[in-house]
C-alpha cells in the first residue's frame, strides 16, 4: 500500500477544478460535498435569507444550524444571489463561466431558459463546462418536469414494494437511498466528463434523476424479471437466494446476521450450531437451492437453535470459524465501533458557530491524493464577500449589491 504524502506536500484529485452548485436538499448538495472532498473549489449558490431548504431541517438542530444540512455541505463556500434580479443573473453568468462544473436541480427547462441558464446558452459562453442536471424524473418522459422527493423515486422505481416483512405494507428506507445513490451517480458522470475533456476538449450535458437511480437498484431481482419473468417477493430481513441470510435472536434478545453464501459455509455453519448431524445431514437442505426451496422447514429450526446461546457468543464462534456474521447495531453503536474509529470514518472540523461539526468521512482512500476536509459546511452567504473579489467586484459595489438586495 502506497504511503501518503506529507500534508503540506499533499495535492487533491481535483485540484484546481471550479464547481458552481446550485443545488437544495441531498442529491445536489451530496454530490457537490463529495466533489469537494476530492478537492474541488466548490461554491454553493444560495437564495438570500433563506438559503437550502435543508437549513430548515430539523430538529435536531445544534444552536441555529440544522444537522441534516450539516451532513452534506462540508468543503464549500456559500454565495448568495437573488436570481430574480438581473445583476443577480449576470454574476451567475460570470461565475458559470469560469466554473468547470455547473450543477443543478432546476426541474423546469423554462424556469433556466428565462435566466439563460440552460444548458445551450451556458455551454456557448463556455464549451468546456460539464452541466450537470439532477431531477426526479429526468429530462425526457411522460413525467419529465413533475416535482421529484426521494419517497417518491423509492415507490415508483419498485424498490418499496420488495422492502418490508412479508403480508406487511410497503417500507421505505429510513435513508434517503435515491438522493444519496443520484449523488453519487451525478459525481461519476462529472468525473468521466472531465477525463473526456482531456482527451476531447469539450464540455457537456450530464441529465441524472431520482428514478433512474434508484431503478439501477433493482439489479438482480430486476434481472429476475427482465429474464425469467418472476416478479420478486417481500422477503423482510430474509434473501430471496440465499438460505440463510438473514437475521436470527439470540438468548439475550440481541439479533445478529448471518450469510451463508456457499455450501462450504453451509458445513462450517451447521458444525457450529452443533447440528451438523440433524440438519447438517437432512437431504432437503443440502446445497442452496434445497434450502432455499425449503426455507420454511428450515428457519424455525435455526431460529430455536440461536435462542439458546448469547449473540456474544454465537459471533466469537463465528469469527473463529471464518463465517460471516454480524451484530445488529444501533446508529450510536455503529458509531463508535472500534472498526469506525480505525478507519477514521468520523470527521471534525471547527465551525464558527457550532464550535465542531462532526460527519462521516468520506469512503475513499488514495494514497497520494487523499481526501482533505477544508471548510465547515457554510453559514448562508458567509463567502459573499471573498467571492464576489475573486470576481473582481470592488468592495464598494459588494455594499451596493447588499443594498439592492442582489446578495
Amino acid at each position: 500500500m502506497g504511503e501518503s504524502l506529507p500534508q503540506q506536500e499533499q495535492v487533491q484529485a481535483l485540484d484546481g477544478v471550479r464547481v458552481i452548485e446550485w443545488t437544495e436538499a441531498l442529491a445536489g448538495p451530496y454530490c457537490g460535498m463529495l466533489l469537494g472532498d476530492l478537492g474541488a473549489e466548490v461554491i454553493k449558490v444560495e437564495r438570500p435569507g433563506k438559503g437550502d431548504q435543508s437549513r430548515g431541517w430539523g430538529p435536531p438542530f445544534v444552536g441555529s444550524e440544522s444537522t441534516y444540512f450539516l451532513s452534506a455541505n462540508r468543503n464549500k463556500r456559500s454565495l448568495t444571489l437573488n436570481l430574480d434580479h438581473p445583476r443577480g443573473v449576470e454574476i451567475f453568468h460570470d461565475l458559470i463561466a469560469r466554473a468547470d462544473v455547473f450543477v443543478h436541480n432546476q426541474r423546469r427547462r423554462e424556469s433556466l431558459v428565462k435566466r439563460g441558464l440552460d444548458y445551450e446558452s451556458v455551454s456557448a459562453a463556455n464549451p468546456r463546462l460539464i452541466y450537470c442536471a439532477i431531477s426526479g424524473y429526468g429530462w425526457n418522459g411522460p413525467k419529465a418536469g413533475l416535482p421529484g422527493y426521494d419517497i417518491l423515486a423509492q415507490g415508483e422505481a419498485g424498490i418499496m414494494s420488495i422492502t418490508g416483512e412479508p403480508g406487511e405494507e410497503p417500507m421505505r428506507y429510513p435513508i434517503a437511498i435515491a438522493d444519496v445513490t443520484c449523488g453519487i451517480y451525478a459525481t461519476m458522470g462529472i468525473l468521466a466528463a472531465l477525463l473526456v475533456r482531456e482527451r476531447a476538449g469539450k464540455g457537456q450535458f450530464l441529465d441524472l434523476s431520482l428514478f433512474d437511480s434508484q431503478l439501477s437498484w433493482l439489479l438482480n431481482v430486476g434481472s429476475a424479471y427482465l429474464n425469467a419473468q418472476e416478479s420478486p417477493k417481500r422477503y423482510g430481513n430474509a434473501h430471496p437466494n440465499i438460505v440463510p441470510y438473514q437475521l436470527f435472536q439470540a438468548s439475550d434478545g440481541r439479533y445478529l446476521m448471518v450469510a451463508i453464501g456457499t455450501d462450504a459455509l453451509w458445513t462450517r455453519f451447521c458444525r457450529v450450531l452443533e447440528m451438523e448431524e440433524t440438519i447438517g445431514r437432512d437431504p432437503r437442505f443440502t446445497d442452496n437451492r434445497l434450502r432455499t426451496k425449503n426455507r420454511a422447514e428450515l428457519i424455525p429450526a435455526l431460529e430455536k437453535t440461536f435462542r439458546t446461546r448469547r449473540a456474544q457468543e454465537w459471533l466469537a464462534r463465528f469469527r473463529e470459524a471464518e463465517i460471516p456474521a454480524g451484530a445488529v447495531n444501533t446508529v450510536e453503536e455503529a458509531l463508535q465501533d472500534p472498526q469506525t474509529l480505525a478507519r477514521s470514518a468520523i470527521i471534525e472540523i471547527e465551525h464558527p458557530l457550532i464550535g465542531v461539526a462532526r460527519s462521516i468521512a468520506n469512503p475513499i482512500k488514495m494514497s497520494a491524493t487523499p481526501v482533505l476536509y477544508r471548510y465547515p459546511p457554510p453559514l448562508l452567504g458567509e463567502h459573499n464577500a471573498a467571492i464576489l473579489r475573486e470576481s473582481g467586484i470592488s468592495k464598494d459595489e459588494i455594499a451596493k449589491l447588499q443594498r439592492e438586495g442582489v446578495i
